[in-house]
């Protein structure tokens, strides 16, 4: 098995270490992968602090040009690319064709957007002054993916920080480096200069302790569970390092009885059961108005039970495999703990028999009180836990009774409840009717301890760049 290596100051590079990389679907080695430290992580840093006053000197048009060459490769290696993400992560082919297309899309809207760092010029309120806002990179930048949408969250926060004319060394999770390693082959193939993209991976502490502790790097983008992202926060504070963090979850679905019953099922089972429900903003309490909680349970059961667990390289795959054994055993540790509790098993509730991988039947708990484990905390799988409630102020009490606040979805026909709900709702991005409401030109991140700051749309940009202003003094008002 050949050994894939690191990309490092324009450079191929192995280290001697290796880890191995596994198909969760088949709990077979999938490859083996370089394994950098913390001394080549300050070598990216060297190199990336290098690259960094020529790139931020390059107009944002040329450095566009740079990421929609690799949006280019990505899209002539697409079917290719996407297979290397169901391998290494288990979710169906479909959902991984759909990560590559929209992995795409934030690499011309970045590209776009690069063009646009704008500043302004503001009136003076002195005699003889005049007042410049500039925005400038911020400087070189370490970006950390997870390993549930690896492709497009590492394109998330590499497409951005190169349009603003940041240098940036990505870390992807050691479960899914194999199709960052096929971004960093398209970042090479459109002649990115050496230095200003760089991939390494391996254990996460030597690699962020370099990143938290070397004076070049000014920024860490990360997404990731919320524990490490209040540790990123201690670390920081060292030399006041900027954050950006995407961290975890705990998405509410709400139900009313006016809602299109039929969509708010499909929205539901899109929201729970997508990337297997490995998904920060996966939807993990829904609630529904009791006048049509029957009605809703029947249906939802009935379309859970319709979706085909399988391979995901398997076309006719709905279900994949959860990532590994730890998030296989907690998720039948939630759905043990709220059959205790006085939850109704509707479907699933077991690991499936007769497969080699990590697989959950996809899973229906009706009538899970509040005080359950899915309830509270974040479950990384096919497990639906669907509750009745009697009344809209209910329904958002329930709904931010949690100490997350990324994302929240309704379903309702009637207008003024749209406005209500939608500003009471505690969540960063919130899907009304709208199953699947992130879009490359909209805000995304988290309120509460699901995050700080914001990616995509023209915060996503913004995250990258330092404002400064200019003051100029001994400015002439008027001809002598």
């Amino acid at each position: 098995m050949d050994t894939k290596k690191l990309y490092v100051d324009g450079a191929w590079v192995e280290t001697g270490e290796t880890f191995t990389v596994v198909d969760p679907g088949t709990k077979k080695p999938l490859a083996q992968v370089a394994s950098a430290g913390r001394e080549l992580t300050r070598k990216a840093v060297e190199s990336a602090e290098r690259a960094l006053p020529a790139w931020r000197r390059t107009t944002g048009m040329k450095r566009g040009d740079y990421l929609l060459a690799v949006a280019d490769c990505l899209g002539k290696r697409s079917e290719e690319i996407a297979k290397t993400v169901t391998q290494e992560n288990g979710k169906p082919l479909r959902e991984s064709r759909g990560e590559v297309k929209v992995a795409i899309d934030h690499l011309r809207w970045f590209a776009e957007e690069a063009r646009r760092g704008y500043g302004r010029i503001i009136p003076h309120q002195a005699d003889g002054k005049r007042h410049l806002v500039l925005k400038q990179p911020i400087g070189v930048v370490g970006l950390i993916p997870p390993w549930n949408f690896p492709l497009v969250l590492s394109v998330r926060k590499a497409a951005p920080a190169l349009a603003a004319g940041c240098t940036a060394i990505l870390r992807p999770a050691r479960q899914t480096p194999l199709c960052a390693i096929q971004l960093a082959e398209c970042f090479e193939e459109a002649g990115i200069p050496k230095g200003v993209f760089q991939m390494i991976t391996g254990p996460g502490a030597p690699i962020v302790d370099e990143f938290m502790e070397n004076p070049a790097v000014r920024k860490i983008s990360f997404t990731g569970s919320t524990e490490v992202g209040k540790q990123l926060i201690e670390k920081s504070a060292k030399k006041v390092t900027h954050l950006s963090l995407e961290l975890g979850g705990h998405a509410p679905v709400l139900v009313f009885a006016d809602a299109d019953l039929d969509l708010a099922v499909e929205g539901a089972l899109i929201t729970k059961f997508r990337n297997t429900g490995q998904s920060c903003i996966a939807s993990n309490r829904i609630y529904v108005e009791r006048s049509v909680y029957e009605q809703f349970l029947e249906k939802f059961v009935a379309r859970t039970k319709e979706l085909n667990v399988g391979y995901g390289l398997e076309e006719d795959s709905d279900i994949g495999p959860v990532v590994n054994e730890e998030g296989l055993q907690n998720a039948l540790s939630h759905i043990e703990n709220a059959k205790q509790a006085g939850g109704r098993v509707m479907c699933g509730g077991k690991a499936v028999e007769g497969k080699d991988g990590f697989y959950l039947e996809p899973t229906v708990i009706a009538d899970v009180p509040d005080d359950a484990a899915c309830m509270r905390e974040e479950t990384f799988a096919p497990v639906a836990p669907v509750v009745a409630f009697d009344t809209e102020a209910e329904a958002i009490e329930k709904a931010n009774n949690t100490r997350y606040g990324l994302a929240a979805y309704a379903y309702t026909n009637d207008l003024n409840r749209t406005w209500r709900i939608g500003e009471m709702l505690e969540a960063g991005t919130i899907g009304l009717n709208d199953a699947v409401p992130s879009t490359s030109n909209a805000p995304f991140g988290g309120m509460k301890e699901s995050g700080i700051g914001r990616e995509l749309g023209i915060e996503g940009m913004e995250a990258f760049l330092e404002t400064k202003h200019l003051s100029i003094g001994g400015v002439k008002d008027s001809p002598e």
